[in-house]
């Protein structure tokens, strides 16, 4: 019997700094803690200018689970989109290269994957969680989810945590219908698995604020403004839903019968 195939996608951007270790220690925990899965890491580098690209490389030739992909156009959610949509995995995921979100959530996920749930959330919002971050970003984060469950009435708790996993068969529905190439599509795509009914589960995460976190704030609440407005429109006006394209012939993750990412 094959085993249940896994992707574990980490979008950087000019993240030279962190790449290497963090790397490192994620794929030691999950050849320690997935051993049930092929798994494969896949560092997702959208226009990285400094040295990532070279030490992305490295890794892929050096550790047998991991690959790298490069796009050419900077957009965490494009980085993300494109990923995603090549991968054959039956479960995909993303988090945060500096590993904020505590590894822990890994495992328990795929538990919940393996129980039914098709959408799986980290939060840093709801009876559990243990959190670490400046009262400035704690007000901002907690303003900006009441903003979105107030504008979309959804019941999730915390769009913009960075760790987020989805099924196969809802990754081939949703993803293809989400339009925002940066940060915002992580709160698109909440949005849209609600309020099509899928089975969404939050999981109660450890989190430790990045302090060297490359994010402009300010333009960034901008751009996710106007997404915002963008996708009510949408959604007032009805809009339909995107059906999947099929993956082109060729592409995807492939893994040999070894489970070895190509």
């Amino acid at each position: 019997m094959s085993q249940t195939t896994y992707d574990c996608v980490i979008p950087v951007h000019n993240d030279e700094r962190r790449l290497a270790a963090n790397i490192e220690t994620l794929h030691s925990f999950l050849e320690d803690n997935l051993s049930r899965y092929d798994w494969c890491i896949v560092i997702a580098d959208n226009a990285s200018t400094d040295a990532t690209a070279e030490i992305a490389r490295r890794f892929a030739q050096r550790l047998s689970r991991t690959i790298y992909y490069r796009l050419e156009q900077k957009g965490r959610g494009r980085a993300l989109r494109e990923t995603w949509m090549h991968s054959n995995a039956d479960y995909v995921s993303y988090m945060d290269v500096d590993l904020s979100t505590n590894l822990k959530a890994v495992p328990e996920m795929m538990e919940l994957f393996e129980k039914g749930w098709e959408v799986i959330l980290g939060s840093r919002l709801i009876a559990g969680a243990n959190i670490t971050r400046c009262r400035y970003r704690e007000i901002i984060s907690r303003g900006w989810n009441f903003l979105v469950g107030a504008v979309f009435n959804t019941r999730f708790s915390d769009s913009q945590c960075g760790f987020k996993g989805l099924a196969r068969a809802a990754k081939e529905i949703l993803v293809p219908q989400t339009q925002d190439p940066k940060w915002f599509f992580d709160t698109e795509l909440l949005v849209l698995a609600e309020k099509q009914g899928f089975h969404m589960h939050e999981i109660a995460v450890e989190w430790i604020e990045d302090m060297d976190s490359t994010v402009q704030l300010a333009r960034t609440i901008v751009d996710d403004l106007a997404a915002m407005a963008r996708l009510k429109s949408d959604l007032m006006r009805g809009r339909k839903m995107i059906r999947p394209l099929p993956v082109p012939s060729g592409a995807g993750f492939d893994r040999d019968t070894s489970g070895v990412c190509r």
